[in-house]
This record gives structure tokens, C-alpha cells and sequence, in this order.
């Protein structure tokens, strides 16, 4: 059933083809559904490599898989939020872009929800052929099905802050909290300062390390992230000299002689040999910005041995780091400026907010459609 109401969304019509808006009708809620109205729909690197068909994906499309807004209906039995909160209409609550099965292998032995097999994620593989096609952020509505892990915003928290790290900080809850913890005092370089390298380093903060080198570029990003309090060094590889970038960050460690962890979130695959070189003798590398298979990449195995390298991978993140995100929402947002990371666009400004995506010359860039 439909509302008999429309709503504007960003639809992916064809691979490497212009976003398109069209009205789509809006459905009623059906059980353990919701139907929320968007406020932020957030633009992840990963959205444009779906334009381009790097990802194997369903079309069309509404894009978007990272979003916030407020209840607009609940459908029966959809009464609480993740963390046992009653839910009401108008309340701002943030969502997982993915259900999993809960009965594939991955699920139930490996418990590891985001390696499930049947995975369905908001923004990318739900098509306009399933429903009303509102299931994507890049949207003035979203229908959330029933298994939808959505969490209210704590009372106090900017909403724009709450979207800059909005697939980003999940992101780095699943690699930092299960994959490879930041230990006390330790020394982290974090490869990329995009969003994905921002949360790397907030979160490596936060857990207590004692220095954290964030090693990025262009200048005016690394200028932000530290008006904005994340990192206390901050070193231009793409502008400079990489080598000289290198050099330098191995000499702000202890003695030289590298990081305790080395975080990988620049998503280009020479990064990968770069960032071995950075750790430590008998430290650590997490990867988790080769989100995207950007091809393969020259890596020297020696340096994997005779550093001893822990290496760990992390993909993606479920609903339960969406909701320790919101959680720690409040000391993210006391400690940081993370409103100062984020560029609002109107939802029909798609592609000027892509193109500033693309070219970089924003942190975090979302669509407004309320």
C-alpha cells in the first residue's frame, strides 16, 4: 500500500550516467517497518564508485547508504529503538545501511553479521524494483524493513556533526574494536584523511594513544582535520615529496622506528606498501580503506617478516557499530569539531555535491532534503 504521497529521490539509472531525481511513490508501513523522513542523506567515496559500476550492482537505484531523520510512521510491532528506547513519531534516529541473514555460515558460526552472504544494504543492492524504490538515503523518505537496526540520537548532539562520520565512524568501531585495538600509549599512523582517516584518528584519540600522525593531503584537508582537533601531526603526501612524507612520519614515532599501529584508510592500493613501511618492528597493520577493489598493487614480502607485522582487515560494519557510534556521539562531538568537516547540499544539487566529492575539495558532504 502507498500513502498516495511522492517523494523526491536521487535514482542511478545506468553506470557512469548523471543521477537523476525522480518521485517515487511512499509506501505505508508494514510489520516491524517504519517510514522515516530524511533530513541528511551523507555521500561516501563508495557511493561514487557505484556510479561508476566498480561494485557489481543492481540499477536503478536510489543511492545512499548512510542517513538520518526523523520517524514519520511505525509500522506494527516497531515500537522500540536498538538500545530498548520507545520510539514516537518526530523522534531523529540514525539506521544500519545493512541487514544481514542471520542464517548463512557467517552469521551463525563465524558470528561476523558483516561478511554475511545475504546481506541487503540500503543504497546498494535494494533496486527501484523491490517496493517503492525508497530504500537508498539520497531521498526525501526511506522505508526501513523489518531487521533495520535504527538508534535514536542522543538529546544535544548537532545533527550535522552526527553525519560526518556517518559510515566512517561505524566503520572504524568494527576495525577498532574487534579487528585490532588502539592500546594505551600507543603511537597510530593513520594513512588518508578523508573521512575514513579523520574517524581512524578521532577514534585513536579517544582509546587513549599517545600520538596520533595523520598522513594525508591535499593541505587544506590536513588544515581542517587539525582546526577540528583530530591528529597532532599532520603530513602532506600528495602534495609533497612521498618519500619525504614517509621519512617524516617514521621520525615523529619513539626512536624512529614506526608505529605501534599503522591504520590504512586512503583506499589507493600503493598505500598498502607504503603503510608497511611505517609500523614498527613487531607492530601492527589494520587495512580498511580497500573498500573498493582498486586493482592490484607492488608490495615488498621481506618487510611483512622482518618487521614480524601483525596484519588485520576490517569490511564494513553492522548495526551494533552503528549503534556504539551513536553512543560515543556525545565525547566524538565534545572533543572534535566534527560539525567543522561537513558541507550541506540541497538533495537537487546531486551532482555539484558529487563533483566536490570526487575532486575533494569537501571532508563530508551531505544532501539536504528537509
Amino acid at each position: 500500500m502507498t500513502t498516495g504521497q511522492f517523494a523526491a529521490a536521487a535514482v542511478l539509472e545506468e553506470f557512469g550516467k548523471p543521477i537523476s531525481i525522480r518521485h517515487l511513490p511512499v509506501p505505508e508501513p508494514g510489520d516491524g517497518e517504519m517510514l522515516i523522513d530524511i533530513t541528511y542523506g551523507g555521500i561516501c567515496g563508495t557511493d561514487l564508485h557505484l556510479q561508476q559500476g566498480h561494485l557489481p550492482i543492481p540499477t536503478p537505484l536510489t543511492l545512499g547508504h548512510e542517513g538520518l531523520g526523523t520517524v514519520r510512521t511505525l509500522g506494527p510491532g516497531a515500537a522500540f529503538d536498538a538500545r530498548g528506547a520507545q520510539l514516537a513519531v518526530g523522534d531523529t534516529v540514525m539506521w544500519a545501511s545493512s541487514i544481514s541473514c542471520g542464517r548463512c555460515v557467517p552469521c551463525r558460526q563465524y558470528r561476523e553479521p558483516t561478511l554475511c552472504e545475504a546481506r541487503r544494504t540500503y543504497g546498494v543492492n535494494r533496486p527501484l524494483g523491490e517496493g517503492s524504490g525508497l530504500s537508498g538515503a539520497w531521498a526525501e523518505a526511506i522505508l526501513l524493513h523489518q531487521g533495520a537496526v535504527v538508534v535514536k540520537l542522543p538529546q544535544g548532539v548537532d545533527e550535522l556533526a552526527a553525519m560526518s562520520l556517518a559510515c566512517a565512524g561505524p566503520t572504524l568501531v568494527h576495525a577498532l574494536y574487534e579487528r585490532r585495538p588502539v592500546l594505551l600509549g600507543e603511537t597510530v599512523i593513520v594513512q588518508g584523511s578523508g573521512p575514513v582517516g579523520l574517524a581512524a584518528a578521532a577514534f585513536a584519540h579517544l582509546a587513549g594513544a599517545e600520538k596520533v600522525i595523520l598522513v594525508g593531503g591535499p593541505r587544506p584537508r590536513l588544515d581542517l582535520a587539525a582546526r577540528c582537533g583530530i591528529g597532532d601531526h599532520h603530513i602532506d603526501i600528495v602534495d609533497g615529496e612521498p618519500g619525504r612524507a614517509l621519512d617524516r612520519a617514521r621520525e615523529l614515532t619513539p626512536g624512529g622506528h614506526g608505529g605501534d599501529l599503522v591504520i590504512e584508510c586512503a583506499g589507493v592500493p600503493q598505500a598498502v606498501a607504503q603503510g608497511m613501511t611505517l609500523a614498527r618492528r613487531g607492530g601492527s597493520y589494520l587495512i580498511v580503506g580497500q573498500y573498493t577493489d582498486n586493482g592490484d598493487t607492488m608490495l615488498n614480502p621481506h618487510q611483512i617478516v622482518h618487521r614480524q607485522l601483525d596484519i588485520h582487515g576490517s569490511w564494513a560494519f553492522s548495526g551494533a557499530h552503528l549503534v556504539e557510534y551513536v553512543r560515543l556521539l556525545p565525547a566524538l562531538s565534545s572533543r572534535f569539531d566534527l560539525r567543522g568537516l561537513v558541507v550541506p547540499f540541497p538533495l537537487a544539487d546531486i551532482r555539484r555535491a558529487t563533483e566536490a566529492v570526487a575532486n575533494g575539495t569537501v571532508i563530508k558532504a551531505v544532501l539536504q532534503s528537509s
